[in-house]
């Protein structure tokens, strides 16, 4: 750090001699693995960002269809209550399986190679779910479709995180949430086109997610593997490579960036991994391990225990529950997935400016007061209908748009927090807790709302965790 902050000879050294080796010993191409170049790297760093955030786009697709099919698929399969549940839960069912393939997955195979397998199991499941013919079938799609959104999920962040210039990585780890939210108003816009449809309209609404899951994986062929996972491989030559198409060494920040981060690793490496044969025990011993992982799967836990996801898998059937009639419901899902969508561009554009914990102390706030509105919209006069609906939209409309800005913070920082030699096993207890949180408040909604009322679970449940998260 010293060396870098004085700019000194050392760095230009050091990189002139990797690349005299480069040059002596070129990295080969391969049909899985094309290398592309731009004249100015920022273009590509723009490109690799804009096709790995679309697992964002692909994700919250997946997860905000299944609110306009349950109005119309459970009569088809014949479904009961509980397999409803079971139905809309199976996607962050699948995405805890998903998460706990992600450590080894991006350990072995790396960032990218993590990613196209999630595309791969993103086809599989959607392509069952829109030819499913029975309650196996479609559970069974809505698991794999899971698999692929857990490993994609907790990839996709280090990636991005692991590739850009240090100065954007906030802002640009947070166009992934900006992504996700954009995929739930698509999502919802898609259930909008088809919800006229007499003849199984929700199967085109589940199966539409494959035209991006097959842009997507084309596109991810050509992109690089992280220059940071090469180099704690231990592929230096491979990394420099990597770094000079996506962002260059022209800027000497670059190259402060590179010398730092190539010695950053093998510091890790010598001083950690050498000595240990599972290393993830650091999480326990180390304090400043041990402090990253309570910290991220904190913020992660407050992120689903305020109930978003409950809210999002049913907003079709919550609409309906004010008084909206079935296409009415799926029409104003918009509202919600607009607010959402919304609500991430200032994550995008003021993170870095702000900071991590002032974000969320400033976000969850407006959590409660969202949550408070919605609360008292069930308190209205069942016979006003359009009081209680204004009221409940307005809650709704603070909500997710205070819940989009934090939900960056979901990605961000996990993806920053943990050490290189951790980050793998630490991105995989964040997406676990991640998923498995979003899991119990979508599989139990129901009966939790019956149990508390409606009300009792909004205000009291939802918004008491936010209070005490703040």
């Amino acid at each position: 750090m010293r060396i870098a902050k004085q700019g000194g000879a050392e760095i230009d050294e050091e990189i002139a001699g990797l690349e005299r080796e480069l040059e002596a010993h070129p990295i080969k191409t391969s049909w899985h693995s094309p290398i592309i170049k731009f004249k100015d790297p920022r273009h590509f760093t723009w490109l690799l960002v804009g096709f790995a955030s679309m697992g964002g786009l692909l994700s919250g697709i997946d997860q905000s269809l299944i609110s306009g099919a349950n109005l119309y698929m459970p009569a088809s399969l014949h479904l009961d209550t509980s397999q409803v549940s079971l139905v809309a839960s199976g996607v962050p069912l699948g995405a805890i399986g998903g998460a706990l393939l992600l450590g080894p997955t991006n350990e072995y195979f790396g960032r990218r190679m993590a990613i196209i397998i999630s595309l791969i199991l993103y086809t599989i499941g959607a392509a069952l779910e829109a030819g499913a013919i029975s309650f196996g079938m479609i559970v069974a799609g809505r698991v794999i479709l899971g698999l692929g959104v857990g490993l994609e999920g907790g990839t996709v962040p280090v990636y991005v995180a692991e590739s850009v210039a240090r100065k954007y990585r906030g802002n640009l780890v947070s166009l992934y949430q900006f992504n996700i939210a954009l995929g739930e108003v698509f999502g919802y816009v898609v259930a909008a086109i088809f919800v006229n449809v007499k003849s199984g309209g929700w199967r085109y609404m589940l199966g539409s997610s494959l035209v991006f899951s097959t842009i997507m994986l084309v596109g991810m062929i050509y992109m690089p593997e992280s220059p940071r996972y090469l180099m704690h491989k231990g592929n230096a030559l491979e990394s420099l490579e990597v770094w000079k198409r996506i962002r260059g060494l022209d800027l000497p920040e670059n190259r402060e960036e590179f010398f730092v981060m190539k010695h950053a690793v093998e510091e890790e490496y010598l001083s950690k991994v050498s000595r240990k044969k599972y290393v993830w025990l650091d999480f326990f011993t180390v304090p400043r391990a041990r402090r990253s992982i309570i910290y991220a799967n904190i913020m992660v836990f407050l992120g689903q225990f305020t109930g978003i996801n409950a809210i999002m898998y049913y907003m079709a059937t919550l609409m309906n529950q004010v008084g909206f009639n079935a296409k009415q419901s799926v029409f104003m899902s918009l509202v919600g997935g607009g607010s959402l969508l919304l609500g991430t561009i200032p994550a995008i554009f003021y993170m870095e400016r702000f900071g991590r914990r002032f974000w969320a102390c400033a976000m969850l706030p407006g959590f409660f007061i969202g949550l408070l509105i919605i609360g008292c919209s069930y308190t209205a006069n069942p016979n006003n209908f359009s009081t209680a609906a204004g009221v409940y939209i307005t809650g709704l409309i603070i909500y997710e748009g205070f819940f989009g800005s934090y939900a960056c913070l979901t990605w961000v920082l996990p993806a920053e927090v943990y050490p290189t030699y951790l980050r793998s096993y630490g991105m995989e207890t964040s997406d676990v807790t991640l998923f498995f949180c979003s899991w119990l408040v979508t599989y139990f909604f129901s009966d939790m709302q019956r149990a508390m009322s409606r009300i009792g679970l909004t205000l009291g449940f939802y918004g008491g965790i936010a209070v005490v998260g703040w």
